[in-house]
């Protein structure tokens, strides 16, 4: 049965940790559901992950609903979460309510997650007295990293730690049913996991946080480029991939694939096909 998010609120009044992974297709988020995987995020980290962009600046509200709804046909009964992509809802609360309601209506998704702190607590209880729910994001925040100085910690002096606090209680008083917090250091999440009645969601955020996030490709080792800190590679499959690739190409040059366990049988005799 899926989660709803009085579900995942109990959780952590209950002390259960909450488990959260990327997905962007159906497949991905099949496998990751019949895991018991909490919650689908479906991030516009799909940018860099899925369609090759740089950052997560370029996204669209289609890239989004696109995907968001590939992973509600793939995993019906999962909790989804569906990122507001960069510009979507930063024109306004009206602005902002209408693409939440998009994602809602047309991708499936059981809420939407967007980022920022003080600024966009106004926006957060806009679309939740609408009828969406938020999950908001505090710490690093990528869609306006550049904003920030690249992507770095967070929260690393008194005063942008006490930001944080800050920003998490306001965005818990303005309706947000949890909070990411993304890139700052553990005993700073602790004290702001502590300070609130709603779940958090750490990435590099240290183990106090309620629940952990990961890019699933991340978690899987399909990336050879670059491995954040914060991600813990449970599974290597680059080289696993890139070995039966090239093996399947081996195979079809020599002649060796497809074999006749990979064929279908003839019952006819199509030579006489020749002589007409």
């Amino acid at each position: 049965m899926r989660k709803t998010i009085r579900d995942i609120r109990a959780m952590k009044a209950g002390g259960s940790k909450i488990t959260v992974l990327t997905a962007y297709d159906a497949a991905m988020a099949s496998l990751f559901a019949s895991c018991e995987v909490d919650i689908l995020l479906v991030g516009d980290s799909l940018g860099m992950v899925m369609l090759g962009y740089d950052s997560t600046v370029p996204v669209t509200m289609a890239d989004m609903i696109h995907h968001a709804a590939a992973v509600r046909r793939g995993a019906p009964d999962a909790f989804v979460i569906c990122d507001m992509p960069f510009g979507s809802y930063h024109t306004g609360v009206r602005d902002a309510v209408i693409n939440g309601l998009r994602i809602m209506k047309e991708a499936g998704s059981d809420a939407v997650k967007l980022e920022g702190g003080l600024e966009m607590c106004v926006v957060v209880k806009g679309l939740v007295e609408a009828g969406v729910p938020v999950m908001g994001h505090i710490g690093l925040t990528p869609q306006t990293a550049s904003q920030l100085g690249g992507y770095k910690v967070q929260g690393k002096d008194l005063e942008a730690a006490r930001r944080l606090v800050a920003e998490a209680k306001a965005l818990e008083e303005a309706g947000a049913f949890a909070l990411t917090i993304e890139c700052v250091p553990a005993g700073l999440a602790e004290i702001i996991t502590s300070s609130l009645a709603i779940p958090t969601i750490g990435i590099g955020a240290g183990v106090h946080c309620d629940g952990q996030v990961l890019v699933g490709q991340d978690m899987l080792g399909m990336f050879e480029k670059f491995q954040p800190k914060f991600v813990k590679q449970y599974a290597s499959l680059a080289p696993q991939i890139k070995a039966a690739v090239e093996e399947y190409n081996s195979e079809v040059r020599n002649g060796s694939y497809p074999g006749a366990e990979h064929s279908f049988a003839d019952s006819l005799d199509y030579r006489q096909l020749l002589a007409e």
